[in-house]
Parts: C-alpha cells; sequence; structure tokens
C-alpha cells in the first residue's frame, strides 16, 4: 500500500493566512478501479487563487473543505495504472493538490513530453498561469501595434507571461513589480520597455513619465495602490482584463475612505472603457488549443523568457504559499515535491 504526505486546510483563515491554518498528514492510498492510475507528484504550483479556495464564501469555484488536501495543479509521473491510453513513467499535467501520491481518473489527464520544455514550465508560461496572461491579452486586451500595454505584477507567474504576449503582438509594454531584482529582470530578460517598481516613493511619478500617452491596456491581476495609479492614465477604449486582485484578498473589511464607485463608473462611461472580469477556465473549449500552439511555437523559437522559484519539500509548501501572497517570490512558484523520472531510452 502506498502512503501519500499532504497538506491539508486546518482552519479557515481570518485575514491574513497563518501556518497553523495548514497541516501535514500521511494518508493511505486506495486500490486503483478501472480507469484510474496511481500518480507521484514531482512538481506542485502553487498561485494566488488559492487564497480565496481557503474561504467558505460562494466564488466561482468550490471552496477547500476542512481537513481537506489543498486543491493544485501538478506535474506528476504514473506509477501503477489502469487505464489503457497511460503506461507507467508517462509525464502527466494533473490536479493531485499539495499531496506527494494521488489516484486520478487517465481520462482528463494531458501526458507530457519531457523533451519539449522543462517540465516545471507546464504549471507556469506553458499551463494555467499562461493560459490566463493569453486570454487576457488575445481576447480581452487585444493590444494593437503601438498601442501602450501596463501590466502588474509583472514577474508573476501571469503578468510576466502577459507582458511578454503583448510585446509579441507589437505593443509598447510597462511592466511594474516590487524591488530593484524584480525591475531589472523586466527589463533585461523580460524585454520590456519600461520597468517601474511600485515601492518606489517616486512611483506615481515614475508612471505618468513612462505612460505620456496614456494607457491602452491595464491588464490587472494586483489592485489597491497600483490601480490608484494606473486609473487616472486610462485612455477612452482603453481595455482591463481582470484575473485577479491579490492586494485585496486578505482583507476583512471594506476599504477605509470615500466611495470611489461613482468616479470608476463615470470614467468607464465617459470614456467607453471596457472591464471584463475572467477566469481561464470559462475559455478552455475555445482557446486552449490555439495557446498551447501558439505559445508552444513562441517557446521553440526562443521568444519568451520563464522565471521561476523553486521550493523544495511538501512540507514547505505553506511557508511558500504565505511569502507569495506578501510578494516574495520572484517568478513562477512551484514546489519541487519529488525527482523528475530518468528520460526512457
Amino acid at each position: 500500500m502506498t502512503a501519500s504526505t499532504a497538506i491539508v486546510l486546518a482552519s479557515r483563515p481570518h485575514g491574513e493566512p497563518t501556518l497553523s491554518d495548514f497541516r501535514l498528514e500521511t494518508r493511505p492510498v486506495r486500490p486503483l478501479r478501472d480507469g484510474e492510475v496511481l500518480l507521484r507528484t514531482i512538481y506542485l504550483s502553487l498561485d494566488p487563487y488559492m487564497r480565496g479556495r481557503m474561504n467558505a464564501a460562494k466564488s466561482y469555484a468550490a471552496a477547500v473543505e476542512l481537513g481537506e488536501v489543498m486543491e493544485a495543479g501538478t506535474v506528476s509521473e504514473v506509477i501503477h495504472t489502469r487505464h489503457p491510453d497511460l503506461a507507467p513513467g508517462d509525464v502527466v499535467l494533473s490536479r493531485n493538490g499539495w499531496q506527494t501520491h494521488a489516484v486520478a481518473p487517465g481520462a482528463g489527464l494531458r501526458r507530457l513530453d519531457p523533451a519539449a520544455a522543462p517540465l516545471s514550465a507546464h504549471l507556469g508560461l506553458l499551463g494555467m498561469p499562461g493560459f490566463a496572461a493569453y486570454i487576457g491579452v488575445e481576447e480581452i486586451g487585444r493590444p494593437q501595434q503601438g498601442e501602450t500595454f501596463v501590466v502588474a505584477a509583472a514577474t508573476g507567474a501571469v503578468g510576466g507571461a502577459a507582458g511578454q504576449f503583448a510585446k509579441l503582438r507589437g505593443a509598447r509594454v510597462v511592466g511594474i513589480a516590487g524591488g530593484a531584482r524584480k525591475v531589472e529582470w523586466m527589463a533585461s530578460e523580460g524585454g520590456f520597455d519600461v520597468a517601474l517598481d511600485h515601492r518606489s516613493a517616486t512611483f506615481a511619478d515614475d508612471l505618468a513619465a513612462a505612460v505620456p500617452d496614456g494607457v491602452d491596456v491595464y491588464f490587472e491581476n494586483v489592485g489597491g495602490a497600483v490601480w490608484d495609479a494606473v486609473f487616472p492614465h486610462l485612455n477612452d477604449f482603453a481595455r482591463v482584463p481582470l484575473c485577479g486582485l491579490v492586494s485585496q484578498y486578505n482583507r476583512t473589511e471594506p476599504p477605509a475612505g470615500p466611495d470611489r464607485l461613482p468616479e470608476l463608473m463615470t470614467a468607464i462611461n465617459i470614456k467607453r472603457m471596457t472591464v471584463r472580469g475572467f477566469t481561464q477556465r470559462d475559455f478552455v473549449d475555445t482557446l486552449s488549443e490555439r495557446f498551447q500552439r501558439d505559445v508552444s511555437r513562441w517557446w521553440g523559437e526562443g521568444r519568451l523568457r520563464y522565471l521561476e522559484d523553486v521550493v523544495d519539500g511538501i512540507e514547505n509548501a505553506p511557508e511558500a504559499f504565505l511569502g507569495m501572497l506578501r510578494g516574495e517570490n520572484f517568478g513562477k512558484l512551484v514546489v519541487r515535491v519529488g525527482p523528475e523520472p530518468s528520460p526512457r531510452r
């Protein structure tokens, strides 16, 4: 019998989560039924949306129940199989959650080619975060040649991809992130036209100088002070793809200060702006094949850069997750749960 080491939700956080909201458990893995496989997790993805799954409030996806394994995308190796199309040693994209082993239906798994790209990249640039960025750029933002495209959290999994996709479409890209190291990556490796530090005391002035002709597309995944700085620069007919508000995830009460909703609604009306919230699952049937084709081609042509922050050990996932919510990660955050399989001969 195989045992799995898992991180489960021990309590629902009020405000910022703490390590006590998680619990490490060892649990047996049940025998396989027909059509199922036993998976060993190699890489585990940590993403901001998981904070919302820790709450009991109604959302676009079901909450993680107390005592359940934390939900997550994974790259895994098939260890045992009762599915005709999958063999031991196959590497697949899966949703094991925060655990070392899991039983899953084979029909829902996508086999990966370890020679095509780093396996962990399928949890970032070539996976769900990259798909979210692709939707925001290609379907909602649709930047045109020479337009100004601004993206927040621009060294994160989604923002870093969005900025690069917009650059490939001919936009002038302004990236925003926190800290000198992130600014350096945006300007050099990321290839953005302007790289700004939102922690700088002169951020608002720096942004104004960087967008003299205003902002045509703002890819929003932060909110808060960054939104406040960008908002006055949005042009007529600006497009705002909205896929997250990480600065607001731990909020426990309405923000202080005057009600600015009328100002926002008036600007949307007068400037004829488009503000659209989205999740990647809404576009799986219509855009996923095109995403895989385009991004795999761009990757193969060497036109994309991938920044990754790797943490070793399933037991370190909670601390890494909390650090990500504070903006401490540098690139796509993944946990290396186990070794990659040896290449097949």
